[in-house]
């Protein structure tokens, strides 16, 4: 009989138990990805064969993986990949790890893009700041006639989106550019999107360790206030935007009254606003 610890079953219940006795906050989900994917198995094969056994290997990687989340490592930072907008995105230490929130900013845009493209043939987007270039390659996968050029300052968050870009079929469609927001960007945009850094600087050390440790400070940290980017992009988007373009922003929970006024000064208006999945203020769009 094949030692419990060595099975698929053995190595789930092994994972969620330790992940739960250190406090992780879904063990039983970790467990499940940790296991799944350094095993190739599925949901389907723990219910159909718990007793099925793993190679000695496999058993070492899945104990190493254990114990960097034992240690707070993000799941998905194990992994080197996370799920968004039905796109598998690989991760880097350069680049922000895609929530679910930023989702909201795709669903928000994605109508405009639509209509651009139908109307003009081509919508044209700028991602600033794009990391793993997940907004960017989740409105490309949803418009077939749409283009984008994402922008970092991180060389290897560039590499990682451009890696994306073409493991996923759009690499034709989209360009990565170092380019400290607008510095190196020439031409107009239908839409310009963009997940700043809006964190404090002082408010840094009170983030979640999963994020102040694991996420890179270049995609956290905004400044005094965290409102320095939105400074930034509100200066140099008249002179990048189409005179029906949108700017698309993420913003903090709290920030929307204070980056609207930003972009009013710069001469542009709220055209809609919309809350994340917790109802919390998280995404602005703003027209001339």
């Amino acid at each position: 009989m094949a030692d419990p610890k060595g099975t698929l079953g053995g190595m789930l219940r092994q994972a969620r138990d330790r992940l739960a006795a250190c406090g992780a906050d879904d063990p039983a989900l970790d467990a499940r990805l940790i296991v799944e994917h350094f095993s190739g198995s599925s949901r389907a094969d723990a219910i159909a064969r718990p007793e099925q056994a793993l190679e000695a290997s496999v058993v070492q990687a899945i104990e190493a993986a254990i114990v960097r989340r034992e240690g707070g490592e993000p799941v998905h930072r194990i992994l080197g990949f996370r799920e968004f907008y039905g796109l598998k995105l690989e991760l880097s230490p350069d680049t922000l790890e895609p929530r679910p929130d930023t989702e909201t900013l795709v669903d928000m845009t994605l109508p405009f893009v639509r209509g651009v493209a139908a109307r003009e043939g081509v919508c044209r987007i700028l991602d600033l700041g794009t990391g793993t270039g997940a907004i960017a390659l989740a409105l490309l996968s949803q418009v077939e006639n749409s283009m984008a050029t994402g922008t970092d300052l991180a060389e290897g968050a560039l590499l990682t989106a451009g890696k994306n870009a073409e493991r996923l079929g759009l690499g034709a469609r989209f360009s990565a550019r170092k380019s400290n927001w607008f510095a190196e960007i020439s031409g107009r945009f239908h839409l310009i999107v963009s997940n700043p850094p809006y964190i404090g600087t002082k408010e840094i050390d009170e983030l979640r360790a999963d994020v102040r440790n694991f996420d890179p400070l270049l995609a956290l940290d905004g400044g005094a206030d965290g409102l320095e980017a939105y400074r930034r992009i509100a200066a140099g988007s008249m002179r990048h935007l189409e005179g029906d373009g949108r700017i698309a922003l993420e913003i903090g929970y709290d920030q929307k009254r204070l980056v609207t006024e930003i972009f009013a000064v710069a001469g542009f208006r709220l055209v809609e606003a919309g809350r994340d999945l917790a109802g919390n203020d998280r995404v602005l769009i703003f027209q001339r």
